[in-house]
């Protein structure tokens, strides 16, 4: 639920700021790698010869810092309350895993989405 409530303010801020462009096919709605592709083709259909290498950097955000991440936030003009907010839910939070009954320490989450 708080996921959901996040995305809708940080979408609501891109597109009021227009802070991804139209070019953007990832993390923007109703467009992915495959649109990209069918758009990239579109574009250069005329051109004698072209070279292209697409990496997709699948689950990105799970290897940047909080810190950075709300620093990014903060750089692009994000609002301070809802930059603050975003903060809260992600500071103080902790995970450990459980196998057979045995799990492993409580460990502090400073990556990726909790």
């Amino acid at each position: 639920m708080w996921q959901q409530l996040i995305l809708r303010a940080i979408s609501i801020y891109m597109d009021d700021t227009k802070g991804i462009r139209s070019s953007q096919h990832g993390f923007t709605k109703s467009k992915s790698c495959f649109t990209n592709v069918i758009a990239f083709c579109d574009e250069t259909t005329t051109w004698r010869t072209v070279d292209i290498v697409y990496f997709e950097f699948s689950k990105a955000l799970d290897s940047i810092s909080h810190t950075i991440s709300i620093g990014k936030l903060r750089n692009c003009g994000m609002d301070e309350w809802t930059v603050m907010w975003i903060e809260n839910w992600l500071t103080g939070t902790s995970q450990r895993v459980i196998i057979s009954g045995k799990g492993s320490s409580l460990r502090p989450v400073t990556r990726g989405v909790p």
